[in-house]
């Protein structure tokens, strides 16, 4: 009879432990702060922190619960600028001519530290340097940068960019456009050129870079706007932590973080990410004194450059359009 009341005494301690334990959960996931992050595009390597920083409980170490969305339809700048998402993963660029019209947006972070982009051919193609723009076919997305920055790049080498027939890719992803009717695209290599390597495509790469200092901006970085800066500053410097200490561990674990990343978006190519994320690794941070740094000069320098070429209105007052001070030190 005591072996069986001791037994139940025992079931019922344990039960009441076991509801001490769930309230406490309960508790403690009430006590976090919700907060959105929208991505421009669908996921990928240029996103790899966030996830890793939710996955590893790096959020909740700063009290936050953060939930990453698609962008849908109205986009991440707009969504994070109207405050319907805390914060968006967004560019340099956008960023530029949104505050020009007024548009409260504010980078707190640079995901990748110098402009990976380029315009990449099939080598058969035989476009090896902005000369040979001329007289072949370029297919972008309707952007009127997409043109100033081939006329930038082309008259480096004496060359007309009236002599280039752009046109509209639509959907079409690089590797089908330039098997149809195009012969060159903008690309990011961390993610097209490493899949044309896997494919077994050999490409030709013009890096925005090698030709103009003015076109080494932050691409991508993550925003937020003004009005989340002056009431909440507490929670944009948790999630900028939070963020920094996903990317280090990215750098540092290009192999684990890719299989994070594949656990959130199970239908991305496999080898894809791993390889990307194995080329980005050194980039994130490169040759800044930590990862998210970002450089006044980096964004007067663009920001001049887009006025000179007519794609804003006035110039940009470059010091109100992004911050380092929620970057840890």
């Amino acid at each position: 009879m005591k072996k069986w009341i001791a037994i139940i005494c025992s079931a019922l301690l344990l039960a009441g432990c076991s509801g001490g334990e769930e309230q406490t959960k309960e508790k403690n996931e009430k006590d976090l702060k919700k907060v959105t992050v929208v991505l421009d595009w669908t996921p990928n390597t240029n996103h790899t922190g966030l996830y890793v920083a939710k996955d590893k409980g790096y959020f909740e170490e700063e009290g936050l619960d953060v939930e990453i969305i698609m962008p849908g339809e109205a986009g991440a700048d707009q969504l994070t600028a109207s405050g319907k998402a805390d914060f968006g993963v967004s560019y340099q660029e956008s960023i530029t001519q949104a505050r020009v019209q007024g548009v409260p947006l504010v980078s707190v972070a640079a995901v990748i530290q110098h402009n990976t982009s380029g315009f990449a051919s099939p080598a058969e193609k035989n476009i090896k340097s902005p000369k040979d723009f001329a007289g072949k076919t370029y297919g972008g997305w309707g952007s009127p940068v997409e043109k100033s920055v081939l006329d930038s790049l082309m008259k480096i080498e004496k060359a007309n960019v009236e002599d280039v027939s752009i046109v509209n890719m639509g959907d079409a992803d690089f590797f089908t456009a330039v098997k149809r009717d195009i012969d060159f695209a903008w690309i990011y290599y961390g993610w097209t050129g490493v899949e044309a390597e896997l494919r077994g495509e050999k490409i030709n790469m013009v890096y925005l870079t090698d030709y103009s200092e003015k076109l080494d901006y932050y691409t991508p970085v993550l925003a937020t706007n003004e009005k989340m800066i002056e009431s909440n500053p507490e929670t944009v410097k948790a999630f900028v932590k939070a963020a920094s200490k996903g990317y280090k561990y990215t750098i540092e674990n290009p192999k684990e973080a890719a299989d994070i990343l594949l656990k959130a978006a199970p239908d991305l190519d496999e080898k894809l990410v791993e390889k990307s994320q194995e080329w980005l690794a050194p980039r994130y941070q490169d040759d800044a004194s930590r990862w998210g740094e970002q450089k006044l000069d980096v964004w007067k320098n663009y920001a001049d450059w887009m006025f000179e070429n007519g794609l804003l209105d006035k110039k940009l007052e470059a010091e109100k359009a992004f911050t380092n001070e929620f970057l840890p030190e």
